[in-house]
């Protein structure tokens, strides 16, 4: 494969301060992949990947300056690390040790992705940069977003000379709380703008779903997969189901749903996505329980990308590896309780070739 020369990067107004702290444009490089990434929300805004031919895209949807990102709401999860819970927590309650803890409601009557104020809208610090690395960190105040405990967030994305794209993440608290992060990219293979995801590939090593209701809250029940349009576990093409008459993809208006893993440890992938056109496959691998598949069901076209191509439905996927949903209202889910003296861990590779 002859790697041609990348297109020009993202040339960005993202040299300014939000909430008085400086946010920064950050490049990374390693391998085969270019990587372009904001301290606002820890975002990634580009990554550059190259198809079979070795003609590079970006594969991730963005915006190319940041006061998109601070007033495109109804697209706000862009590229972001998401806490300090990642997914739905239902009425935005719940008990920790007696103690009941309210929540700011953000999405239909429930608590989504850490509230208004997640850690996605807020500048991080940056303590280390490399050609290939950067390590971010941020102080959540005790009550922030009505999460209990101030808590420490250390974060580390890194390229790999395998093409990697590398997140772990550790946290701790000076008082029991949940916790709950995951990164949510927007990904289509084929370069961001450049068609429907449809036709993308996917296999989920995940023989079951969590169930959900009308309000994409679990019910409790871990739903088998077999004989249903969620049924991943061998190869199919997104779209090839997603409008079938179901209840559950009702609900989501297709797919948005946390499948729970079979696979348990970073050893074995959680998923793999393949675009036939490009030739380009993404692999994920966690060490998480779960994972949630969206397919970009609400993108309505009202907001320009980074090439002045809109955003529309279906043109995109986020797969977050996570623990479940409204795990803190359900004692048989994982925990996602973190213990003083205990360190929350989480890493999650993207893992990109061709063939």
């Amino acid at each position: 494969m002859i790697i041609q020369k990348l297109p020009l990067l993202v040339a960005v107004a993202f040299q300014t301060t939000v909430d008085s702290q400086q946010v920064s444009l950050y490049t990374l490089q390693n391998g085969d992949i270019t990587m372009q990434v904001t301290n606002f929300g820890a975002r990634v805004v580009s990554l550059f990947a190259p198809d079979r031919t070795g003609k590079y895209d970006d594969i991730v949807l963005g915006y190319p300056d940041i006061e998109s990102y601070l007033h495109n709401r109804g697209e706000r999860f862009l590229g972001c690390v998401v806490g300090r819970y990642a997914n739905r927590i239902a009425n935005g309650k719940f008990t920790l040790d007696g103690n009941e803890y309210a929540l700011p409601l953000n999405n239909g009557g429930q608590t989504l992705h850490g509230g208004i104020k997640g850690f996605d809208n807020v500048v991080w610090n940056v303590d280390s940069v490399s050609e290939n690395e950067i390590t971010f960190s941020y102080v959540s105040a005790d009550g922030e977003e009505g999460f209990p405990g101030k808590l420490h967030v250390l974060m580390t994305y890194s390229l790999t000379a395998n093409n990697e794209f590398k997140i772990t993440y550790m946290a701790t608290a000076d008082k029991k709380t949940v916790v709950n992060l995951s990164h949510h990219s927007f990904f289509n293979l084929k370069g961001e703008g450049n068609g429907s995801i449809t036709d993308h590939i996917l296999s989920l090593n995940a023989s079951r779903i969590t169930e959900v209701n009308r309000a994409l809250i679990p019910t409790g029940n871990l739903m088998p997969v077999e004989n249903t349009p969620f049924d991943f576990r061998n190869p199919h093409a997104i779209g090839e189901r997603i409008d079938d008459d179901n209840e559950q993809l009702l609900y989501g208006s297709g797919y948005d749903h946390n499948w729970v893993l079979d696979c348990k440890s970073l050893e074995e992938p959680a998923a793999t996505v393949y675009e036939p056109e490009s030739g380009r496959e993404m692999t994920i691998f966690t060490d998480q329980p779960g994972i949630q598949f969206y397919s970009g069901n609400h993108f309505y076209g009202t907001a320009k990308g980074k090439y002045g191509k809109l955003h529309n439905r279906r043109e995109s996927f986020a797969l977050e590896t996570q623990k479940f949903p409204d795990s803190p209202n359900n004692p048989d889910f994982p925990t996602t309780v973190l213990n003083v003296g205990e360190t929350y861990q989480h890493t999650c590779i993207y893992k990109f070739n061709t063939k």
